[in-house]
């Protein structure tokens, strides 16, 4: 049910003289108009009767009046009723007190005895206009205000609940934030985790995985590859021969001058179980379509589909060169220079000779040499004796003989917290050989 809007009261008007014939001359004047009327007889009462009454909005004063007159009365009903609308009744011979009234007690207009009905009439219908709106404005202004204030309220509330979400947002989207770190972290671990397996069927190839993967990533970098494809070659390249622990114990180790006719065919087959092993994983269906084609040649004469030049996918010929550098029997001491000199004679054979250029580049970032060691002697330590900047003085392994860390490498706060976590679940044998600074 809506509320019915209440009617302001009408305006009053309040005549003031000390002639009671001219009082009552004037209510005959109004007696036809909507003015609720009041008579006062003297300044004095004209005050106590705007004191008691609010809602007057016109005052009508004679000047000449016993006590206060007319433009002192004015001037001190300003103080009561401010927005009220004043005029004087003054004859011709008060001029001067008819322009102090106006000047001090605030009158908007005189009218000269005696009037003109009509014209008092227009005066005071003018006159009740004027001080509604005035009223009305009044009104209006107290309205925007408190809409104003309640408006301010609700920005404050809005703006402080816009402030609560965003703050919660941003909880939500920093926690997002680090699980996806931590789950890209688990993931990249598990599949370095896969990537071991090898090595404990085949010793002789261990680290060779992750130097694939490290070579193969930065040559994913300087390529055309965008972001995503090139965390697949990573991955392709830590699992590209996972399908080799299906192979024989005599014919994984065996030269391949040395394999039977069966042997090869066997051994051909490990880039397609590689990619079976690794398809029931959905997020590695990727890196296994990869991984089959990496034995594939740029002339055509690889396998296992026969593939060539641009038919090879870009991402599976980057690892296949990766895959060759990191074969290379170059012992320890070697140079970007050396490892080009023995790649350029396979380019355009079995290599793509335009990812020569990013072969280059990865090269340089890799620091697979000889880690400087002038100054340090060889020490055997427990692993609680280990300290950042110690050097591998050999291969470390688990207790059952998977490789954990390669020789040369220093030791930072993260490996050694890896040592310590493997020395729990398969201890190593024996003290570990670090290189240290030499005393003096």
């Amino acid at each position: 049910m809506v509320a019915r809007q209440s009617t302001p009261p009408a305006a009053g008007v309040l005549f003031v003289d000390d002639e009671r014939n001219i009082l009552l001359a004037l209510r005959r004047l109004v007696m036809e108009e909507a003015f609720p009327v009041h008579l006062a007889g003297s300044g004095e009462e004209g005050l106590a009767i705007l004191r008691t009454e609010p809602d007057i909005g016109l005052i009508i004063s004679d000047q000449r009046m016993p006590g206060l007159c007319g433009a002192e009365f004015l001037a001190r009903s300003r103080e009561i009723a401010p927005e009220a609308v004043r005029i004087i009744l003054t004859g011709y011979a008060d001029m001067q007190a008819a322009i102090d009234a106006i000047n001090k007690g605030g009158a908007s207009r005189y009218i000269a005895k005696p009037w003109d009905d009509g014209e008092m009439l227009q005066v005071l219908r003018e006159g009740r206009e004027r001080y509604l709106l005035l009223r009305e404005n009044r009104r209006l202004a107290e309205l925007v205000r408190r809409q104003n204030e309640e408006l301010k309220e609700w920005n404050d509330k809005l703006r402080s609940r816009v402030l609560q979400q965003t703050a919660a947002l941003r909880q939500k989207n920093e926690a997002l934030h680090v699980n996806h770190h931590r789950l890209q972290k688990n993931y990249r671990e598990t599949i370095a985790a896969f990537s071991g397996l090898l090595e404990l069927r085949a010793p002789d190839m261990r680290n060779h995985s992750r130097r694939v993967a490290q070579l193969a990533g930065g040559m994913a970098r300087h390529s055309a590859l965008p972001a995503k494809e090139s965390e697949t070659v990573h991955v392709a390249a830590l699992l590209h021969d996972i399908g080799k622990i299906g192979i024989p114990d005599d014919s994984l180790g065996k030269d391949p001058a040395l394999r039977t006719s069966l042997e090869e065919q066997e051994f051909r087959q490990h880039p397609v179980r590689s990619q079976v092993t690794i398809d029931a994983v959905e997020f590695l269906r990727a890196a296994g379509a990869v991984i089959r084609h990496h034995h594939e040649h740029f002339d055509g004469s690889g396998y296992p589909d026969g593939l060539r030049g641009a038919e090879i996918p870009l991402a599976s010929r980057i690892i296949a060169m990766a895959d060759f550098v990191a074969n290379l029997k170059l012992g320890r001491y070697w140079s970007p220079e050396k490892v080009l000199s023995e790649v350029r004679p396979w380019l355009g054979r079995s290599l793509d000779p335009g990812l020569l250029p990013c072969l280059e580049k990865a090269l340089r970032e890799l620091e697979w040499g000889e880690t400087t060691t002038a100054g340090m002697v060889e020490a055997p330590l427990c692993v609680g004796e280990l300290r950042e900047g110690m050097v591998l003085a050999g291969d470390l392994c688990s207790g059952t003989g998977l490789l954990l860390l390669s020789k040369g490498m220093r030791l930072n706060g993260a490996s050694i917290a890896a040592i310590r976590r493997f020395q729990k679940i398969d201890p190593a044998r024996g003290r570990i050989a670090v290189l240290v600074e030499k005393e003096p």
